[in-house]
């Protein structure tokens, strides 16, 4: 049998890949360094231990590491707070060490507790690749769309027209907005001239966020890899436009919220379902579940009701696909690729 120390060292080790292939190099270094403690089973060790069977989608890493970030930004860990970026701090891994392991010896029980929460991410950044569905959507049935997110968390990619995007000939969205995707996260020929109306939107969880709650606003904010500043900010801006534009949250399975939701096709509008890297979290079962019940929606979907389904899910290793199935016809398209938390976007058109 595997020591539990050797296995969780394997999942810190894995994250910290992870990290450093997503532009993180300061949670790579920190989770290598983690890695290390636990098979030396020192204080690190001490707060994951009996988590060792923990599936690998619940992300230990990244629940401990949320953990000692809340700390930073509570102001209950100063002296880790002075190592990371999204802190003010210098992004020093040699110096932040110490203080990390200070930080897991103090506050393990809360740590510890934190490992039995889900990780929870609303990463703003997908809007600007979900951006070109919504368009082809708007602009192929000349409806307002019916938005219809699962796995929504807080709603911040519900938001989306109320970002603002410098892509093609003129921003869209709301030039006004604190949430600004520049002109470089997008590659390719852009052409978006179609106005978006948008008749409704709603989504589920099974944990929702409020983001108008101060404890909520900073679990999102914990999980956002502190040295990545411009991500940080992002959704602090987003959290904003949030106290603004209402949004209902239901706390629901998504397929049995989908089953209600898409019972009947609605007219005027268009319905589109939507999720950004959400599928990876369900189970084989549930990942069956979704397809049939929104490919059920759509044999009942007619010309005046039209449903599509818009998702990001992962293309690859280092890549998201876009994918676009409208109903009726069932036309099953790839728009775009995508990084994992949005730029680059490329659109295929």
């Amino acid at each position: 049998m595997t020591p539990p120390q050797a296995v969780l060292a394997r999942r810190l080790r894995t994250q910290a890949r992870a990290c450093a292939e997503l532009g993180s190099p300061l949670y790579a270094e920190l989770m290598g360094r983690a890695a290390a403690d636990v098979e030396a089973r020192g204080p690190v060790f001490d707060v994951l231990a009996g988590h060792e069977n923990d599936p690998g989608e619940d992300a230990i890493a990244l629940r401990l590491f949320a953990g000692l970030h809340r700390l930073a930004l509570e102001g209950g860990a100063p002296a880790v707070a002075a190592h990371l970026p999204s802190t003010g701090g210098d992004a020093d891994a040699d110096a932040a060490w110490p203080a990390v392991l200070d930080a897991v010896r103090d506050a393990a029980p809360r740590l510890r507790a934190g490992l039995n929460s889900p990780p929870q991410t609303n990463e703003v950044g997908r809007s600007a690749a979900l951006l070109v569905g919504f368009h082809t959507v708007a602009s192929e049935t000349a409806r307002p769309l019916r938005l219809l997110e699962v796995g929504t968390s807080a709603g911040l990619n519900l938001r989306w027209d109320h970002y603002c995007f410098d892509v093609g000939a003129t921003p869209v969205g709301d030039i006004r907005s604190p949430v600004r995707f520049p002109a470089s996260w997008f590659e390719g020929t852009w052409s978006l001239p179609r106005a978006v109306a948008v008749a409704q939107r709603r989504g589920c969880d099974a944990a929702p966020i409020d983001p108008s709650r101060e404890d909520d606003r900073l679990r999102l904010l914990s999980y956002v890899w502190p040295d990545q500043r411009a991500r940080f900010e992002r959704l602090a801006g987003a959290l904003e436009v949030a106290r603004r534009v209402a949004v209902v949250v239901d706390a629901a399975d998504a397929c049995d919220w989908l089953d209600a939701r898409l019972s009947e096709p609605v007219d005027g509008v268009a319905t589109v379902v939507f999720h950004s890297i959400f599928v990876q979290y369900l189970t084989a079962a549930g990942r069956s579940r979704l397809l049939a019940t929104i490919e059920a929606a759509g044999r009942r979907a007619r010309q005046g009701a039209p449903l599509a389904w818009l998702r990001m899910e992962p293309g690859g290793a280092r890549h998201a696909e876009v994918r676009l199935t409208m109903w009726p016809g069932g036309r099953e398209r790839v728009l775009a690729t995508a990084g994992f938390h949005g730029q680059p976007v490329r659109w295929l058109s």
